[in-house]
């Protein structure tokens, strides 16, 4: 007999889910529990074992395709009696199969609750999915919560009646789907096609990396970004950090620079809090957040990262740096949990010793600000009129110039900056 593994609700509120790859083959021979698939929604990436032993008698979708929740993934034969999942019994299957194990993911930054307005009843020619479904992906359902429209209503202009983004924006804007806020230019101009030769390797354009792209294209033509960067003097703070290291190392966390910059920046949130905020664009409110999740953006085995260390006020140095360290190791070893990567109210992106002189970070959308942390380096600098050694450092801060003005931005990190620069004050700031 054959059991037929339909998708379940891997992530709340998850419609469909990508196919980033499969680990097995038609015909091959499969173990309870064996890594079958990797699919990719937009909440998190899982990896779905196996939840029979049997051999694959089909594979029903192709990498970098969309499976619908409850649609039939794959079929085992068991050569044996099964009990097979009907239609729409998704909810059952999830029961019945081994846990999925999420991994390591760009998470979208998440927004504040949308109801999106009444609207009419979709059109009966609207094409929708086997489920009942309007036929989108994640990201476009979730921009379409976003921007209060009733994706129902929208007629799609993608492949098989798909709605897209740009339908999304269209009907958004009451303008045509051709429209769609893209420049005229990209309008007027085809896909760049690169002719294939000798010694290449291509890589589609698909899951984590696509997504990760998505992110940060939608970030830079929705927000107004701006850069202020300044130079800091941490001398101080590299000789606190040094004797703070050894006390770390008594409780087995590796105390860096990270967590001083973490305390620096909440206390610098409290001080204009407009940084710590987010533009609900469906209710047109500018959202200030009281509480301080810090996002702490980091390259991991499987691609950019943001890790989220919850209420961060209220840890002290050492608890911040074993939290920083947790995070990051959950990264690494790829079982970094959804919750771990969503909900951060600001970004610090930090490169360490591979920090470089300055960048211009690209803000963690719906955030209105990320501060670019870049390497220390000892420098000669004038100091009551002579030159001494000093250890300096660059921060640059991008913002969105929609909701946040220069001055805000710029009094903001010259808080951080007096705060690095003169540890004592850091301390007498915490709570």
């Amino acid at each position: 007999m054959s059991f037929e593994f339909h998708l379940p609700d891997l992530a709340e509120g998850m419609t469909e889910a990508e196919i980033v790859s499969w680990k097995v083959q038609v015909g091959d021979a499969v173990s309870m529990d064996q890594p079958l698939v990797e699919v990719m929604s937009d909440k998190a990436t899982v990896e779905i074992p196996s939840p029979r032993e049997g051999t694959i008698s089909a594979l029903n979708y192709k990498e970098g395709e969309t499976c619908e929740v409850g649609a039939v993934l794959f079929v085992i034969d068991e050569g044996q009696a099964s009990v097979s999942a009907s239609n729409g019994a998704g909810a059952a299957v999830v029961a019945e199969q081994a846990p999925v194990v999420a991994a390591a993911k760009p998470a979208p930054a998440p927004t504040a609750p949308v109801t999106a307005p009444a609207v009419a009843a979709p059109a009966a020619s609207n094409p929708v999915s086997a489920t009942g479904k309007v036929l989108a992906t994640p990201a476009t359902r979730r921009l379409a919560r976003e921007l209060g429209v009733d994706i129902r209503t929208v007629h799609g202009s993608g492949k098989r009646g798909r709605v897209t983004s740009d339908d999304v924006r269209a009907a958004g804007s009451g303008a045509p789907a051709a429209a769609a806020a893209v420049p005229a230019a990209a309008v007027s101009r085809p896909p760049v096609s690169i002719p294939s030769a000798g010694g290449e390797t291509r890589i589609p354009f698909r899951g984590m990396r696509k997504m990760i792209s998505d992110n940060m294209v939608r970030s830079v033509q929705t927000a107004a970004h701006f850069t202020y960067v300044e130079e800091v003097d941490v001398t101080e703070l590299v000789e606190l950090r040094g004797r703070a290291k050894q006390r770390g190392a008594e409780r087995g966390v590796n105390v860096t620079y990270l967590p001083f910059i973490m305390k620096a920046v909440v206390a610098a949130l409290k001080k204009w809090p407009a940084l710590n905020a987010a533009l609900d664009e469906s209710t047109q409110e500018f959202v200030h957040k009281h509480y301080y999740h810090l996002g702490i953006a980091a390259q991991g085995p499987n691609g950019l990262m943001v890790t989220v260390v919850r209420d961060a006020d209220k840890l002290s140095i050492f608890d911040t740096a074993a939290e920083v360290q947790r995070l990051g190791q959950a990264v690494q070893d790829g079982t970094a949990t959804r919750d771990q990567l969503s909900g951060s109210t600001f970004t610090i992106s930090s490169l360490g010793k591979l920090g470089g002189v300055l960048a211009t970070p690209i803000i963690n959308f719906p955030e209105v600000g990320i501060m670019g942390v870049h390497k220390i380096e000892q420098k000669p600098a004038i100091r009551n009129g002579e030159i001494v050694p000093r250890y300096l450092m660059n921060l640059s801060i991008s913002l969105d110039h929609r909701l946040v003005d220069g001055w805000d931005g710029a009094m903001f990190l010259q808080e951080v900056k007096t705060l690095l620069e003169d540890p004592t004050l850091m301390f007498m700031e915490m709570v």
